[in-house]
């Protein structure tokens, strides 16, 4: 397997100003693994309940993601309850159940191992150490949240010294780096000694940075956005699906696979949930792709 997510599977209920859905698949490792596999072979490690009906799964196995990683156990399924105002950048969480979660032990399957690319979505640092540590890929990406920062800053401090590259928003950056710059706060997890720092600025776009390297990317422009939930897990699995499907690393290809990922979040909000992913094509990709280099070329000349 060239990619693998670790994260949840989830079922989510979700309120905006433009409508409400209940109970609807969702959670990082879904968002992720549904961007990828545009570009790349993914293999997902998770754990749902008994409710968790075998219909997502054969939705995910028709979009050629591999769940053999995927465990079904005793109990519910994760839930998560939340709402947007009209400042989408914001999730207002009503209600979290970690259920099955909060037993969660990954099984790695054996053609998981030694992957070529490994992300470490949203969950627990300890698990997301205990991941990496079996699995040891070639590069190794990692997400967390406000929460972990906030009790698990330990662990997750020893996450960030062991992995290649991070994914945070711009919340998560300020709040563990403790200052209100995003440059200045870049510049700190790069000398914990990660090498990429991507910090996620939603409907601004994402930087990148690396010691030799700074790239600031806008968000694609939209007039439309339904639901910005899971927006930033396919920001991240366009990247690195970009990335495992050209087998590199480098600073370059790392930019160009920001502006993949970025056109794929762009149709993702644009309607609820994952529902966005049942009809995108590498047409529609490459459409926006096209158009997003238009939007940024500029004259090199002053």
């Amino acid at each position: 397997m060239k990619l693998v997510v670790l994260g949840t599977l989830a079922f989510d209920s979700i309120e905006t100003p433009f409508g409400r859905v209940e109970n609807v698949i969702g959670g990082s490792a879904t968002y992720f693994s549904l961007a990828a596999r545009n570009f790349s072979e993914v293999g997902v490690i998770s754990v749902v309940g008994k409710d968790f009906d075998v219909k997502h799964l054969d939705f995910l196995k028709r979009k050629k993601i591999d769940v053999t990683g995927v465990e079904k156990t005793e109990g519910k399924t994760f839930r998560w309850q939340g709402y947007y105002e009209y400042d989408m950048a914001q999730a207002h969480t009503l209600k979290t159940e970690l259920n099955v979660l909060q037993d969660f032990k990954p099984k790695i399957p054996k053609n998981y191992e030694k992957c070529k690319y490994l992300f470490l979505a949203n969950t627990d640092p300890e698990i997301q150490l205990e991941t990496l540590e079996k699995i040891k890929p070639e590069h190794s990406f990692c997400d967390t949240m406000n929460y972990w920062i906030e009790h698990k800053k330990k662990e997750l401090t020893e996450l960030l010294k062991k992995v290649d590259g991070v994914f945070m928003n711009e919340g998560e950056a300020r709040e563990y780096c403790k200052t209100p710059n995003l440059i200045a706060a870049g510049r700190k997890l790069l000398n914990l000694g990660v090498e990429k720092v991507v910090i996620k600025k939603g409907e601004s776009g994402a930087i990148f940075m690396s010691d030799k390297e700074f790239f600031s990317a806008p968000a694609y422009p939209l007039e439309v956005v339904k639901d910005p939930t899971g927006a930033g897990d396919s920001f991240a699995g366009g990247t690195i699906g970009h990335l495992a499907k050209h087998g590199s690393f480098t600073d370059d290809w790392i930019k160009k696979s920001m502006v993949c990922g970025s056109v794929i979040s762009s149709y993702v909000v644009e309607d609820f949930g994952i529902e966005s992913y049942r009809k995108l094509n590498h047409r529609d990709i490459q459409k926006r792709y096209n158009t997003f280099k238009k939007i940024v070329a500029f004259d090199h000349k002053i």
